[in-house]
Order: C-alpha cells, then sequence, then structure tokens
C-alpha cells in the first residue's frame, strides 16, 4: 500500500461491519447516511464548510490494492477469501450531495448525504468525518480571525505546530478559504497555489556578529521583499534603530524595506512605537507585522489598544484550534430499503441534541426577496416542493420553540449540491479563488449580528412541519414498542 492509498484509512469496525453485511448478504442493500454537526464552534454564530475537494479525490481513488488485502488477511477476524476477493474489485458506486466549500453553515443540518449499498456507505464514514471535521473547523477559526481584522493583511504560519503534514497543509488551504491571504508552508503554496510568505528567524540574527550586519546581509540577498525581525535583543533600543538604518541605505540603492516583524513582548506598546520611529524618520511605507500565539481575541484586544499593526501572523492556535480542537461532526444512518423502498430511522438518545432527524432530507437557505439576506435554513423531507411555492412559514426551533419567526416573500435557495451519481464526479471542482469569492459572497447574505464574534445573535435551523411529525411519530413508535 502507498502512503497516499487512503483506502484503510478508517475505522476497523466499518471493515468488520462491511464483513458482517456480506456474510448475512445484507451488503447490496440501499442505505442514506448524513453528516452533520450539533454545535457550533468556539461560539460561533455561523460555520465555514470546507474539505469537500479532499473528499472527491478520496472517493475517486477508492480501491483496495493488494497490500491493503494482505493487511486485512491478516487480521484476528480472519476474514474470508471471498470477502477479500469482493474488496478487490470494490469502487464507490453510490450517490453523493454536499453543500459547497465555502458556504456558511449552521448546527444540525446535512452537509454531505451519501446514498448508496450499505457495504460502500459505511466505508467512507470515517475519512469523510475526518476530512469535513478538520477543514470545517480551521476554515470557521480563519473566518473568526478575518472578522476582527476585515482589512489587514492575513498570514497562516502554523505549519510547525500542525498535528503532522496533512494537517499543515489542508489547514493551510481551509484559512485560505476563509479569507487569509498567504501562508508560510510553500507545499501548501505549490499544491493549491495559495500566495507563501516568509520573513527570517531569530537565528538568522544570531549567526551574526551584530544584529545591523544581520539586517543588512539579509537586504543584500532578498532586496525586493525585506522584512526583518526585530526581537531577538532588544526591539526599540536595537532592532528598530538597525532597521531604520537598512531601510535608508536601501533608499540610496533606490529600493524599500517592505516590513518588520514582531514576535515578543507588548505588541501594541512595540508597534505603536515602532510606527512612531519609522515615521519621523522618514520611512512611512515601512509596514509593521506580528506574531507570537495570536488568535482572534488577541487581535481584538490589540485593535482595541490603538495597537499601529498591519499584517497578522498566526499559527498555533489557527492550525490546531487551540480552543476547540474538534468539530463533532457526527455521520448517522437517516434510510434504510425495505422492500424495495426507502424507510426512515432513528437513533433515540437520553439528550435531546442527540436524537436524530430520520428521513432523506434537503436543506434550504431562505433568501429575503426585499433585502436579498438569509433569514432562515430549513430541512425538508426529500420530494417537499410546498416551501419553493414561496409560502408562509412559520418556523420555530425545535429544542427552544420560544425562538419563531415567521418568513415570506422568499426565495429557497437548495444548499446540497449533487458531487457524485452512481459513483461518477458529476461536480466539477471550482478553483480555490472561486471558492473565496463564494465565500464572501456568502457573507453578505448575512446580517452583522449573526457573524459578529462575540454573543452572536441566533440564527433560525428548522425542521419542516413533515420532517418534524416524521421524527415525533418515530420517537413515540419506538418508545411505545420499548414499553411493551
Amino acid at each position: 500500500m502507498t502512503y497516499d492509498n487512503l483506502t484503510l484509512h478508517t475505522d476497523k469496525y466499518q471493515i468488520n461491519m462491511m464483513y458482517a453485511h456480506w456474510k448475512n448478504g445484507t451488503d447490496t442493500h440501499k442505505a442514506v447516511f448524513e453528516a452533520f454537526f450539533r454545535k457550533l464552534p468556539f461560539g460561533n454564530g455561523y460555520a465555514v464548510f470546507a474539505g469537500l475537494e479532499r473528499i472527491v479525490n478520496y472517493i475517486n481513488h477508492l480501491h483496495f490494492d493488494e497490500d491493503t488485502l494482505g493487511y486485512l488477511q491478516e487480521q484476528e477476524e480472519e476474514y474470508e477469501p471471498a470477502f477479500l476477493e469482493k474488496l478487490r474489485g470494490f469502487r464507490f458506486t453510490g450517490n453523493i450531495s454536499a453543500v459547497p466549500e465555502g458556504t456558511i453553515v449552521f448546527a444540525n443540518e446535512p452537509l454531505i448525504r451519501v446514498e448508496g449499498n450499505i457495504f460502500e456507505a459505511q466505508l467512507v464514514e470515517t475519512a469523510i468525518l475526518n476530512f469535513m471535521n478538520f477543514q470545517t473547523l480551521i476554515a470557521t477559526k480563519a473566518s473568526r480571525i478575518r472578522q476582527v481584522a476585515p482589512d489587514d493583511i492575513l498570514m497562516e504560519f502554523g505549519t510547525r505546530r500542525a498535528q503532522e503534514a496533512d494537517a499543515a497543509i489542508w489547514g493551510a488551504r481551509a484559512a485560505y478559504i476563509a479569507g487569509f491571504d498567504a501562508t508560510s508552508n510553500m507545499r501548501a503554496g505549490m499544491l493549491f497555489g495559495i500566495p507563501s510568505k516568509g520573513t527570517h528567524a531569530h537565528a538568522w540574527v544570531q549567526e551574526h556578529e551584530t544584529e545591523e550586519e544581520a539586517f543588512r546581509q539579509y537586504a543584500a540577498a532578498l532586496p525586493n521583499q525585506v522584512t526583518l525581525l526585530v526581537d531577538t535583543y532588544d526591539t526599540l533600543r536595537y532592532g528598530v534603530p538597525n532597521a531604520i538604518k537598512v531601510a535608508k541605505s536601501m533608499e540610496q540603492q533606490g529600493k524599500r524595506m517592505t516590513a518588520i516583524r514582531l514576535d515578543s513582548g507588548d505588541l501594541a506598546y512595540l508597534s505603536k512605537s515602532a510606527r512612531a520611529m519609522f515615521d519621523e524618520a522618514g520611512l512611512p511605507y515601512v509596514k509593521i507585522v506580528a506574531s507570537n500565539d495570536l488568535d482572534e481575541n488577541i487581535i481584538f484586544n490589540l485593535k482595541a489598544q490603538g495597537a499601529r499593526i498591519d499584517s497578522w501572523g498566526v499559527g498555533t492556535q489557527l492550525i490546531t484550534a487551540a480552543d476547540q480542537p474538534s468539530l463533532g461532526g457526527v455521520y448517522k444512518l437517516v434510510a434504510r430499503e425495505k422492500a424495495g423502498a426507502y424507510v426512515p430511522v432513528i437513533k433515540i438518545s437520553g439528550n435531546p441534541e442527540k436524537v436524530s432527524t430520520p428521513g432523506i432530507k434537503e436543506v434550504y437557505r431562505l433568501l429575503s426577496k426585499e433585502t436579498g439576506k438569509a433569514e432562515a435554513d430549513c430541512v425538508t423531507l426529500m420530494g417537499e416542493t410546498e416551501i419553493l411555492e414561496g409560502q408562509r412559514l412559520k418556523l420555530y426551533d425545535k429544542l427552544h420553540p420560544y425562538l419563531f419567526k415567521y418568513v415570506d416573500n422568499y426565495e429557497a435557495v437548495s444548499l446540497l449540491k449533487p458531487i457524485f451519481q452512481t459513483g461518477k464526479q458529476v461536480y466539477e471542482l471550482p478553483k480555490l479563488d472561486q471558492i473565496r469569492e463564494y465565500h464572501r459572497a456568502q457573507l453578505t447574505q448575512f446580517w452583522p449580528e449573526y457573524l459578529r464574534k462575540l454573543n452572536p445573535e441566533v440564527y433560525l435551523v428548522d425542521l419542516s412541519a413533515k420532517a418534524w411529525k416524521q421524527k415525533m411519530d418515530l420517537i413515540h413508535d419506538y418508545t411505545s414498542a420499548k414499553a411493551e
């Protein structure tokens, strides 16, 4: 098996369930699963869906090669040779629908729907959740940072703190979708076309006899892109004055220094002081970059203190989503084949928020025809047409029914798009810059109250009356059967 073959990027219980279905002759039975998350991350008012391109590539390359089959043959379960032979010819043949990357999404609405035989639909669960959960989480974190620094340059600096190489590059891509301008990761830059940016390390300065010498030699080597790290020894006593000397020398050569970088200390005080020093020296064009374990909260507070920072390098807190390192998305069976037709299924739980919503569903965004703004999302059963006819709706949160609103004069926009049909990709993956533009357009559809970082207004996601009634009926049926 090559490192790039992700077919066994799955939990063992998926393989065991596939084997059990095969043994029982139910492996060709049809099933429908939906992926969603139950709670918005970071206390945010929204999330940014990401990970679809990774999922599409994964599905297109699913196959069990000789190495994977040999590994499965060694397992203590002792899978029968005929089962392994079935896997040898395995290809995904089902249907997948998903919301496009960059879409603003919310809890408890289907983001990905997988329809196929239970054999294949079970296999892909782990990888789909892995890709969706991580990239959506990072894109959402990046969007929060962009919200507090709407006009500044944002750079993703997290590779060395990421949870391994794949997390670094796909995290950089997710951040770029949600509004970051560049990454320090060269591989992500090459693979995805993300602009790459970087300065130099403290080691560069330490390698020279003096800080000024280090700065001059760096400027001589890279005269068209000079950003100097000024806090190796003493930012205001040595670092900034030495940078000013080099900037003046560059001017005499017809060049301009790009920026300085602050990576420690009181960033508000240091940036204001450095700005004053450069302005007094006649160098107002030299920008100030800041790094040092930044996140949206620190950036927000620095701005409130009047920090004179033009660009932000955000690393650990972004790439690891340090304040909430998991999205918690789930993949639930919502319908299964019985007597040639789909019947809805439900998962019951003592926690109300964990009771699944049965049936194959669609999700619609209701856009006001007057303002163009999103009023609510409505989750319906597949085949419901009333919402497309623009009928007046009363929408309310089923867990908190005091949260409700009436919606009329709206356009219902379907969020789930066909990605695969009978195993064939039917969705043309957009280019990364197109996804960024789509995401920016998505943000304009929402009132600022839903997007703000602190105490965002709750955006309503409602079940249609038919979907709600089906859920209540199944809960009643199962609890009544248990009582008997």
